[in-house]
C-alpha cells in the first residue's frame, strides 16, 4: 500500500494527489454544508427581521462569497502538488481571474443591493430604480475596468503606459464633453438632493408641467398644454424651480376696489362681511381684511386667506365661490366696484363788467 502511494505520476507522488483532493473535497463540502443548514436558517431569520441589510448579506454570501471559496479550495488544494512552472504561471493566472471576477461580482452586488434598500425607503422606489439603472451601467464599468487593470498589475503587466493612455484620453473627452458631464452631474444632484420627483408638479421660468422621466442628461415634463418639454439637467439645477408638490396651503392676496362715493359706515362693514364670506368656504382660512389706502381713482382693500390644500381645482373652485359670493353682498349693500375713470371739472368764469 506504502509503495502504491509513492508511486509519482507527472512529479507527483499519488499521496500528494489524494491529500489535494481531501482538501479540496472537504473545503467544498464545508461549504455546501454551510449552504444546506446555515445560510437557510440566516435566511429564514433575515425574513423576520424589518431590516434589508441581513436579506442583502445573505445574497452576498449565497452569490459570491461561497462560490469565491469553491475557487479558494481549488486553489489551496493545488498548494500539496509541484507542478511545472509554466503550467503553475497559467495555474495561478487562472486563479487571479476567478477571484477578480467573484470580488468585482461582489462589489457591484453590493453596491446594487445598497441602492436598491435606499431607494427602497422613498416614494415612487420602483420608478427610481428605473432611473438609476443607466447610472448602475457606468457604475459597473468603472468597476470591471479598475479590476481588470489591478489583474493585470498584479499578472507583472506594465500598466504605467495604459493608465497614462487612459488620463490623457480622459482629459481630452471632458473637454470634448463638457456639457453632457455637465448634465450627468446635475442628474447625482436631482437624485441624491431630490428638489423634485417623478409626478411633481413644477414651474421653470415660464414653463410648468408633470415631471414624467428624469435621464442621466435630460429631464422630461409634460407641460399643462399636452407637449413634452425636454429640459437638459444643468438648465433645471441652475434655474428657480417652484415644486408645487411640497406646497401644504395656498397664500391667496386680494386687491378690491370700491369707489370713493361709498360711505363711511359701507366701507367699515365691508372687512366684516368679506371675513363671513370666506370663513363659509370650505377648505379656506381667513387671515385678515383691511382698508389698506388711497388709491388713485378708488379706496383699496387687501384680503389676506389660505387654502389648506395643494389641489389646484380646489384652489379655483374656492376663488370662484368667494368673488360671487363677494359680488353679491356688494350688490345687495350697493356697493360699487370702482375701474379707472376721470372726472373734469368745468367752471364758467363770469365776464368782467
Amino acid at each position: 500500500m506504502k509503495e502504491i502511494l509513492q508511486r509519482v505520476y507527472w512529479g507527483n507522488p499519488l499521496q500528494d494527489y489524494l491529500i489535494a483532493l481531501l482538501v479540496m473535497f472537504l473545503i467544498i463540502s464545508a461549504v455546501r454544508l454551510f449552504r444546506k443548514l446555515a445560510l437557510q436558517r440566516l435566511r429564514q431569520l433575515s425574513q423576520k427581521t424589518d431590516t434589508v441589510w441581513d436579506d442583502l448579506l445573505v445574497r452576498l454570501l449565497d452569490k459570491s462569497v461561497l462560490p469565491l471559496l469553491n475557487v479558494l479550495a481549488l486553489y489551496a488544494a493545488s498548494h500539496y502538488l509541484t507542478l511545472p512552472e509554466r503550467v503553475n504561471r497559467y495555474f495561478n493566472m487562472a486563479m487571479a481571474v476567478l477571484v477578480t471576477f467573484f470580488v468585482i461580482r461582489l462589489l457591484v452586488a453590493a453596491i446594487q443591493q445598497s441602492l436598491n434598500a435606499y431607494l427602497d425607503k422613498q416614494e415612487n422606489a420602483e420608478e427610481k430604480k428605473k432611473q438609476v439603472r443607466s447610472f448602475m451601467v457606468i457604475v459597473k464599468i468603472l468597476i470591471w475596468l479598475i479590476g481588470i487593470l489591478f489583474l493585470f498589475d498584479n499578472l507583472g503587466f506594465d500598466i504605467t503606459a495604459v493608465i497614462t493612455g487612459l488620463g490623457i484620453g480622459g482629459i481630452a473627452i471632458a473637454l470634448a464633453a463638457q456639457t453632457i458631464l455637465g448634465d450627468l452631474f446635475s442628474y447625482f444632484v436631482i437624485f441624491f438632493d431630490r428638489p423634485f420627483e417623478i409626478g411633481d408638479f413644477v414651474v421653470v421660468d415660464d414653463k410648468r408641467g408633470t415631471v414624467e422621466y428624469i435621464g442621466l442628461k435630460t429631464t422630461r415634463i409634460r407641460s399643462l398644454t399636452g407637449e413634452q418639454l425636454v429640459i437638459s439637467n444643468t438648465n433645471l439645477t441652475n434655474s428657480r424651480l417652484h415644486n408645487f408638490k411640497l406646497l401644504e396651503r395656498r397664500r391667496i392676496v386680494m386687491n378690491l376696489s370700491v369707489t370713493y362715493g361709498t360711505p363711511s359706515e359701507k366701507l367699515q362693514r365691508i372687512p366684516g362681511m368679506i371675513r363671513q364670506i370666506i370663513e363659509a368656504v370650505p377648505q379656506t382660512t381667513f387671515d385678515r381684511a383691511h382698508f389698506a389706502t388711497y388709491g388713485p381713482y378708488s379706496l383699496q382693500f387687501e384680503v389676506v386667506y389660505f387654502i389648506e390644500t395643494q389641489d389646484y381645482m380646489v384652489y379655483m373652485d374656492a376663488q370662484q365661490t368667494i368673488n360671487l359670493a363677494i359680488y353679491d353682498a356688494f350688490a345687495a349693500e350697493g356697493i360699487s366696484f370702482a375701474y379707472p375713470t376721470q372726472q373734469i371739472l368745468l367752471s364758467r368764469e363770469q365776464p368782467v363788467a
